[in-house]
């Protein structure tokens, strides 16, 4: 069984989230704020500061306080278009333009559970555990569903720029094409560094990658 990384699909967020949206559906309306606030309260008070592990992670952004407003509720046009333009004026490109790294490095990347949880080293790099969500390599046989199938991405989508700048920002900032969505926002939240958004980029763009094959 793959180890999920703190902060990427399922945290202290998403759990504030999931815990405000049951007892909503139990509160009157008028009741909604206070029962949010003691669901946000008991949370906090749940969790522990253990290691690199901070109560940071229950602090939301607006895109996480408007998806947590919205649990289990079908997300309004307006709104999710408001927080997909938001997120995509977040994106940051490298200063030399160069989108893609090198695939090996971006297969270790993906296979990775590595990072932000209090027992691992700080020191070392972040994982992106991608392969809990996507199935990309036809020889991994152990994958997830959560996200759709990333095999053969750069060969259907064809080996162009717009390709791998889609990509880019995909792993960059989810949230700029799909309001609420279980991504994890890699650029944006720091968890990859810029060189490993080139290389995971490269998995999915490279002719040669075993995604591509």
């Amino acid at each position: 069984m793959r180890t999920r990384i703190v902060g990427h699909c399922i945290g202290g967020i998403a759990a504030i989230g999931i815990a405000a949206s049951i007892v909503y559906g139990c509160a009157s309306a008028p009741a909604e704020n206070d029962v949010s606030e003691r669901a946000e309260a008991m949370m906090k008070s749940s969790f522990k500061a253990h290691g690199q592990a901070t109560l940071a992670r229950l602090d939301q952004d607006e895109t996480q306080r408007v998806c947590s407003e919205y649990a289990g509720r079908a997300l309004p046009p307006a709104v999710a278009e408001r927080i997909e333009k938001a997120n995509l004026e977040t994106i940051r490109y490298p200063a030399d333009g160069n989108l893609v790294g090198d695939w090996k490095s971006g297969e270790k990347i993906a296979q990775s559970g590595q990072g932000f949880q209090y027992s691992d080293d700080p020191k070392k790099a972040a994982g992106a555990n991608c392969y809990a969500c996507h199935q990309l390599s036809p020889k991994e046989l152990s994958y997830g569903t959560i996200g759709p199938s990333l095999y053969r991405f750069g060969k259907t989508r064809g080996y162009t720029d717009e390709t791998r700048r889609y990509a880019w920002q995909k792993i960059y900032n989810a949230e700029a094409f799909a309001a609420c969505s279980n991504m994890p926002r890699f650029g944006y939240h720091h968890i990859l560094t810029e060189q490993q958004i080139r290389d995971v980029v490269a998995l999915l763009v490279d002719p040669a990658s075993p995604v591509n094959q």
